[in-house]
C-alpha cells in the first residue's frame, strides 16, 4: 500500500507507475484505492464508475478498469456535501459531518472489492488518501491505516521534497500514529526530487534512522507526468501558447471530468487557457467550452458570480463558438429544472439561453460507454455518459451525435453553439484533428493514446531506474 506523508504527493502517479513496472515483468497486476474523493470519475466496463486515476493505472497495469478498483468514491457537490459512490452505485449525499457516522458501514464492501479483486492477481497495488497523519479522522478510517490493518497489508509512505520539509513530514508522520499503525509502515520514498539526489543523502539516513524503515529510493522530479490525465481540479493546467485558436474554459466550483480537455491541451496549433475564478473570459478566444459540472445549478450560479455570463454573451455576438459538455451542456439551455431537488434544493434555476432546449433533473443516471456518429463529419467516435438529467427542445432537432439510433445533443441553426452530453471524444485523433479543422486550427497528427502509453513506459523506467522495485515487490510478498 502506498501511502503519502501529506496530499497530492504523488502517490497516483507512482501507482500508476509501479503498475506498468511490474506489468512489464509479466506480473498479474491490479490497482486499488479503496476510498477516493475526486468529481473526474470513469465508466468501467461493468458499468459503474471509479475515480479517474485508478481508471489510468488500469490502463497502466494492462487491464479493464473495474469498480472493484474503487469501491468507495466521494463526488463533492457543495462545500459542505458529496454524493457517495459504492461499487461503481450511488448510495446517498451527506455532509461532511456526517459521512463519519456511515464510514464504519463501508469498510465491508471495501473489504469486499479488496478480496475480489485480489482473486487472481500477482500483485494489487493500493492507493491511499490523504495522509495518515491526519489521526483525527483515524476512527472508522477505511482510507488509510484503518484498511492496511484490516487487510492486513504493508505500508510504503511517501513523501514530496518538492514542498519542503521532507524529514519532519516522515518522521512527524511516525510520531503522531498509534504503535500498531506505525508498524504497519515497513518503508518510505522520497518523491520529486530536482537536481543531484546525492545531496540528501544525509537527510535520508536521518530519515531511516529516525523511523527504522526500509529506504527504497529517492524518485527525482519526473516531468512528463503532466502528459497523463490529472486526477484533481487542484491539478488543472491549460497550455497557454502565442498563436493558433484560443478556447477559454471557465473552471466551475464543481468541475467534473475535466480530463475531456488533456488531448486538446497537447495540441500545438491550440492555446488552452483555464480561466480561474475572479477572472474574466478573453475577448479574444475563439471557442469557450463549458465543461462538466458535479452540481449544474450550484455551478450556473458561480458562473454568473464570476460575470463569465456577461462574457459569454459578448463572446457571442462577436460571433464566437460555444461547445457544453454534459453539465456546460445542461447550463446552455433555457432552463435548468431539479424539481425534486436531487442536487440540492428543489427549484428552477434560468440557463444562458444560448440554445432552445431545456434538462428536467432525474434520479436515474446515464453511466454507458458509448459508440456515436458525430453527424457534422461523419465520423464514428467513442466517449462515454455520466450525468443526470433529461434535455429537450427545438434545438435537439439538430442533434450531435447518433447513438445507435438514439439522438444526442443540439445545436443552433448556425453551427456555432452546441452541447452534448458524452465525454472522452477528443482522445480520438480522427475526430479531434476533424473538430479543429472546422475551427480553423491545424491539426498536428498528434497521437494522443500512443502518447499516454509512451509516458507510462517511461514512468516505468524511471522508476526502475531510481527505485528499488525488486525491494517493494519483495514486502509485497512477505506481507505483515
Amino acid at each position: 500500500m502506498i501511502q503519502g506523508a501529506g496530499s497530492n504527493v504523488g502517490k497516483s502517479v507512482l501507482v500508476a507507475g509501479l503498475a506498468r513496472a511490474y506489468a512489464r515483468r509479466g506480473l498479474t497486476v491490479r490497482p486499488f484505492k479503496p476510498q477516493n474523493m475526486s468529481n473526474n470519475a470513469a465508466v468501467t466496463s461493468d458499468g459503474g464508475e471509479i475515480g479517474r486515476a485508478q481508471a489510468l493505472q488500469a490502463l497502466a497495469a494492462r487491464v479493464p478498469p473495474m469498480t472493484d478498483m474503487n469501491p468507495v468514491l466521494l463526488k463533492p457537490e457543495t462545500e459542505v456535501g458529496a454524493q457517495v459512490v459504492v461499487q461503481g452505485k450511488r448510495l446517498t449525499t451527506v455532509k461532511a459531518r456526517d459521512y463519519a457516522a456511515l464510514k464504519p458501514q463501508l469498510m465491508a464492501p471495501v473489504l469486499e472489492s479488496f478480496n475480489r479483486l485480489s482473486e487472481g492477481a500477482d500483485l494489487v497495488l493500493v492507493e491511499g488518501a490523504g495522509s495518515p497523519a491526519e489521526v483525527n479522522l483515524r476512527a472508522g478510517d477505511i482510507a488509510n491505516m484503518g484498511f492496511a490493518d484490516a487487510a492486513r497489508v504493508p505500508v510504503v509512505l511517501v513523501g514530496d521534497i518538492d514542498r519542503g520539509g521532507v524529514i519532519a513530514q516522515m518522521v512527524g508522520t511516525k510520531a503522531v500514529l498509534s504503535d500498531t499503525d506505525a508498524h504497519l509502515i515497513r518503508g518510505f520514498v522520497i518523491n520529486k526530487f530536482r537536481g543531484d539526489v546525492s545531496l540528501f543523502d544525509d537527510g535520508y539516513a536521518m530519515i531511516a534512522g529516525h523511523t527504522g524503515w526500509q529506504g527504497f529510493g529517492v524518485c527525482p522530479w519526473f516531468a512528463d507526468a503532466s502528459k497523463l490525465p490529472a486526477e484533481d481540479a487542484l491539478d488543472l493546467r491549460g497550455a497557454r501558447r502565442e498563436n493558433g485558436l484560443k478556447i477559454a474554459v471557465p473552471v466551475f466550483s464543481r468541475i467534473s471530468n475535466f480530463d475531456d480537455l488533456d488531448p486538446l491541451a497537447q495540441e500545438p496549433s491550440v492555446s488552452l487557457e483555464m480561466i480561474a475564478a475572479g477572472q474574466p473570459l478573453p475577448g479574444d478566444a475563439d471557442l469557450v467550452i463549458l465543461p462538466g459540472s458535479k452540481s449544474t445549478r450550484g455551478d450556473l450560479a458561480f458562473l454568473r458570480e464570476q460575470g463569465w455570463d456577461t462574457d459569454i454573451f459578448a463572446h457571442v455576438r462577436r460571433g464566437g463558438r460555444v461547445l457544453g459538455l454534459c453539465g456546460g451542456y445542461q447550463m446552455m439551455g433555457r432552463a435548468v429544472k431539479d424539481l425534486a431537488g436531487i442536487e440540492g434544493p428543489k427549484g428552477v434555476a434560468p440557463g444562458l439561453g444560448l440554445l432552445d432546449v431545456e434538462t428536467v433533473m432525474t434520479q436515474d443516471k446515464h453511466l454507458n460507454p458509448v459508440s456515436a456518429t458525430h453527424l457534422a463529419t461523419g465520423l464514428e467516435v467513442r466517449g462515454y455518459e455520466m450525468h443526470k438529467g433529461e434535455t429537450f427542445g427545438p434545438d435537439c432537432t439538430r442533434p450531435v451525435l447518433d447513438i445507435a439510433g438514439r439522438q444526442d445533443g443540439a445545436r443552433s441553426a448556425d453551427g456555432r453553439l452546441e452541447g452534448t452530453y458524452v465525454h472522452g471524444f477528443f482522445a480520438q485523433d480522427g475526430f479531434r484533428a476533424a473538430s479543429l479543422e472546422l475551427w480553423g486550427a491545424a491539426p498536428s497528427g498528434l497521437e494522443y493514446g500512443a502518447g499516454v502509453e509512451a509516458t507510462l513506459d517511461a514512468l516505468a523506467d524511471h522508476l526502475e531506474a531510481h527505485l528499488d522495485l525488486d525491494g517493494m515487490l519483495a514486502l509485497a510478498r512477505s506481507g505483515l
